[in-house]
């Protein structure tokens, strides 16, 4: 696989009259770190979207980790899900649910036994320094914390991608710093290419990543 995405003239619409990204081209190689950047309203999140399946495509081609999101079948999608993480900025967690069970969830999906889930949570929460709240549920802990279960749920099942929506949008500033340590740590130990919506790029990184630009539907590389 040359690259984990390619886009080629794609197109993206809600509303088949209006596109929201038109005649994009894009490329993301193994272990890229790309930040998306752009004005609210700019296509972010819909790309996004298209990444994993949650919007079709309209048009032009996209290609994610070997799987031809154009024409691909239900089956197939539930295939390319497994090979992805996603986080929000609205966390998604199961309000009902404890720390360790939405963390357990991919597993679950996946089909692995409730011992192999639970090694892996406790795994990835001691990861995100959240091995004390095991038993609490998701309304029970800051922002910071949900976001850092959010991220130790996606990536529960060592994902080939990790996509990111904005992640640190409702994070004060420590949070904000330890989502990103987090990020880079996952790139750099687990070797996941990682692609971060956002509207600022924080500026003490620390490492080589790549910038895009969505302005009026075109994607553009930024030097």
């Amino acid at each position: 696989m040359s690259n984990i995405i390619q886009a080629n003239n794609l197109i993206l619409a809600y509303n088949k009259n209006e596109p929201v990204i038109q005649n994009a081209n894009f490329a993301v190689k193994a272990k890229d770190f790309i930040f998306l950047t752009g004005k609210s309203g700019s296509g972010k999140s819909t790309f996004l979207k298209s990444l994993y399946g949650e919007l079709e495509v309209s048009g032009g081609e996209l290609n994610v980790c070997g799987f031809d999101l154009h024409t691909i079948t239900n089956k197939k999608l539930n295939l390319l899900r497994k090979h992805i993480g996603v986080i929000f900025q609205d966390y998604k967690l199961i309000n009902e649910w404890t720390v360790e069970r939405n963390v357990m969830l991919p597993l679950m999906i996946a089909g692995y036994s409730k011992e192999i889930c639970k090694m892996q949570a406790h795994k990835l929460l001691k990861h995100v320094k959240l091995s004390h709240k095991t038993e609490k549920f998701p309304l029970e802990l800051s922002g910071g914390e949900q976001q850092r279960v959010a991220m130790a749920r996606a990536l529960a099942h060592n994902p080939v991608l990790i996509i990111a929506d904005e992640p640190t949008g409702n994070l004060d500033d420590y949070s904000s710093e330890v989502i990103w340590n987090l990020l880079k740590s996952v790139r750099q130990h687990i070797g996941s290419t990682i692609v971060v919506a956002t509207h600022r790029i924080p500026q003490t990184m620390g490492i080589d990543y790549k910038q895009y630009f969505l302005d009026e539907g075109n994607i553009y590389a930024v030097s």
